[in-house]
């Protein structure tokens, strides 16, 4: 059994979903030394970080996180762009359960009773395969043990990609596209909206104004990441 191992690994190499290098034997996804140096935020453990500032006045979200720092050509975005657009979903698998071990010792995550991924329009999940943010959703859950709920609340509208847009033209874009179809199974529940990417905030602030509509509804967010400062 290790013999054919071996040769599978010498014919299709194992590499590093962050920086490309071989990986060694006991590591997976991400290599020791990427794992030590993806840029964390910490803003899980921090009430008042920059984006939960972003909602404040706006959207009473119970938190706001994101789990790295984003930045063009880094590590993390190239783990994000191989999840979205090049079928890697044991990146997305692997940031959620960092996000998860995150929560799992952050004060104002605890009592969490389900997670919601944002989800995409049927149209584009059929296109893409599979909606990222339910892959960072089940890393997430398979470390916390909460269970994912995605099926009663869905993306109503088909809307061009928000990529290149500016603030304004973002919100406007995602401006009442999404729709909670079974408001019962969320009532009185705290529940985790989970994305890939922070940047305006547009998708959450809408996902949110949806998601109040539920009587006695409590939302925390988590992100995979948001841009540096």
């Amino acid at each position: 059994m290790n013999i054919l191992k071996s040769l599978i690994n010498l014919l299709f190499p194992r590499t590093c979903a962050a920086c490309g290098t071989l990986l060694l034997e006991g590591e997976d996804t991400v290599c020791t030394t990427c794992r030590f140096l993806l840029p964390k935020t910490g803003y899980e453990n921090n009430p008042n970080n920059p984006l939960a500032q972003m909602f404040f006045g706006q959207m009473p979200f119970n938190a706001v996180m994101a789990e790295f720092f984003f930045s063009k050509t880094g590590k993390v975005q190239h783990l994000i762009h191989g999840l979205k657009y090049h079928h890697c979903r044991e990146n997305g698998i692997f940031l959620g359960q960092e996000i998860g071990k995150s929560l799992l010792k952050a004060p104002d995550y605890q009592g969490v009773d389900c997670i919601i991924p944002i989800p995409l329009h049927p149209k584009k999940e059929k296109i893409r395969g599979y909606n990222q943010s339910h892959v960072i959703a089940e890393g997430i859950s398979e470390i916390m043990n909460i269970p994912i709920t995605g099926k009663c609340f869905v993306r109503s509208v088909f809307t061009d990609t928000q990529t290149k847009k500016s603030r304004e033209d973002r919100y406007q874009n995602v401006k009442d596209i999404f729709e909670v179809k079974n408001p019962s199974q969320l009532a009185g529940k705290h529940v985790l909206l989970v994305d890939d990417v922070l940047t305006t905030g547009a998708t959450l602030m809408s996902a949110g104004k949806a998601l109040m509509q539920v009587e006695g509804i409590k939302i925390s967010v988590a992100t995979v990441a948001c841009a540096s400062n």
